[in-house]
């Protein structure tokens, strides 16, 4: 199977005639489509919504546009909070998800009016504290313990999780919470990350299906809405399987029909917080080959790095890699692709049969729309690159420039010290 880039040579030709590589594009179309696929995937349920992970991909051209197709966001820190209320983001259209929360950043989601889903139980003194009163709907993060599975297969460990509180915990939570004055309950959980199977969602949806009725039975609370948060998978390497969003929430509506319909909770609505499945398909670091070195591996030497994109360095995560205007070549060399880093883990593909790779080809690393960028950093001085969006139309548009090295230096106190950029 291959991967096919949304960017061709002679598009990218022309962007980097105005912009210099290295720098992450986004594929707007995709975006919108994707997003499109996911209401239309839950459209039986009547209050579902989508929570964009902003961590993911905090840029707010990007955000607005899935604002646009009928997404909030999910925000976990106080910039995260002041990046949706630029674009217009508020209320009940934000869930505020922190953990280890400071003060400021509770006061921040109060004042917006956002969900707030609590990481502990200790947090409801903590939300009273700041706020002087509860919310009228809140908002309890679970953690089952133990390990989650799929039939024998374990897809993470909770138990080992910093997340979230035991069931009784919750139940004891919302005790408080109703004499405090709250009326309105939400569950969300967490339990596995880039889950590549149509099962992880409904799987988990019974579970918290599960938990709302045995919470509800033990407190008497109306539970209003579970939200499964994120975790569905993309397909990184070309021979994985693609999670198929409609098949997904038509396994939710089952477990939904067959746990809450019976105990008369189907009013409870159901909500995601995607960043990876929403928006990593949809983004490319695009990097000009700079040099070869022949040793004992081949190199090819990009001007990207993992300062651009850690995922290969920090965790030896797969990225497909695509030369552009030789899609249809052989594969009949062997490279390892890096960066410039001073750290010997800055590897884009180790040992990768690619076309032969000539000084000043294109590069394109797939599936870089979703934990790219946002996890860029300045080691060895490095610069944050360029993100650019491609509109439906063709057309592309610079959604946030490269850093330069006045950036760099511009929170340093640099009395007595002249700093040439």
């Amino acid at each position: 199977m291959k991967k096919a880039p949304f960017l061709t040579l002679e598009k990218a030709k022309e962007i980097t005639a105005q912009i210099p590589t290295p720098f992450h594009i986004y594929d707007e179309a995709g975006i919108r489509r994707n997003a499109r696929t996911v209401r239309e995937a839950f459209a039986w349920n009547p209050g579902f919504k989508e929570y964009f992970a902003v961590k993911a991909t905090p840029n707010p051209y990007i955000m607005k546009i899935l604002q646009e197709e009928g997404c909030g966001c999910d925000c976990a820190t106080y910039t995260e909070l002041l990046l949706a209320e630029a674009i217009g983001v508020t209320g009940h259209d934000i869930m505020f998800s922190s953990n280890v929360t400071p003060a400021l950043d509770m006061a921040k989601a109060l004042e917006l009016n956002a969900y707030i889903n609590l990481d502990d139980a200790t947090y409801v003194d903590f939300l009273e504290r700041i706020a002087g009163t509860v919310p009228e709907t809140i908002c309890l993060r679970y953690n089952p313990g133990g390990s989650f599975s799929l039939g024998n297969t374990i897809m993470d460990m909770p138990r080992d999780a910093k997340y979230g509180m035991t069931e009784d915990q919750m139940a004891g939570a919302i005790n408080r919470l109703m004499k405090l004055g709250t009326k309105h309950f939400g569950i969300h959980a967490f339990l596995a990350s880039n889950a590549v199977s149509n099962e992880y969602y409904p799987e988990l949806a019974g579970n918290l299906f599960r938990l709302a009725i045995r919470l509800h039975n033990a407190t008497g609370a109306h539970i209003s809405f579970i939200n499964l948060s994120g975790g569905v998978g993309v397909d990184y390497r070309p021979e994985q399987p693609r999670c198929d969003i409609r098949l997904i929430g038509e396994g939710v509506r089952r477990k939904y029909e067959s746990i809450l319909t019976p105990c008369g909770m189907d009013d409870i609505a159901i909500f995601t917080e995607m960043g990876r499945f929403m928006l990593a398909p949809y983004g490319h670091l695009v990097a000009t080959a700079l040099h070869q070195k022949h040793i004992y591996r081949e190199y090819v030497g990009l001007d990207a790095c993992a300062a651009n994109l850690m995922r290969p360095a920090m965790y030896g995560a797969y990225h497909h890699i695509t030369v552009l205007g030789k899609e249809d070549a052989i594969l009949d060399h062997v490279y390892d692709v890096i960066g410039g880093l001073c750290e010997n883990n800055d590897k884009f593909a180790i040992e990768r049969s690619l076309p032969e790779i000539e000084i000043g080809d294109l590069l394109v690393i797939h599936d870089t729309g979703a934990h790219g960028f946002s996890m860029g950093y300045n080691y060895n001085g490095k610069l944050r690159s360029a993100e650019v969006l491609l509109h439906s139309d063709g057309s592309f548009q610079l959604i946030r420039r490269a850093e330069t090295p006045a950036d760099y230096f511009a929170t340093l106190d640099i009395t007595g010290f002249q700093f040439k950029t």
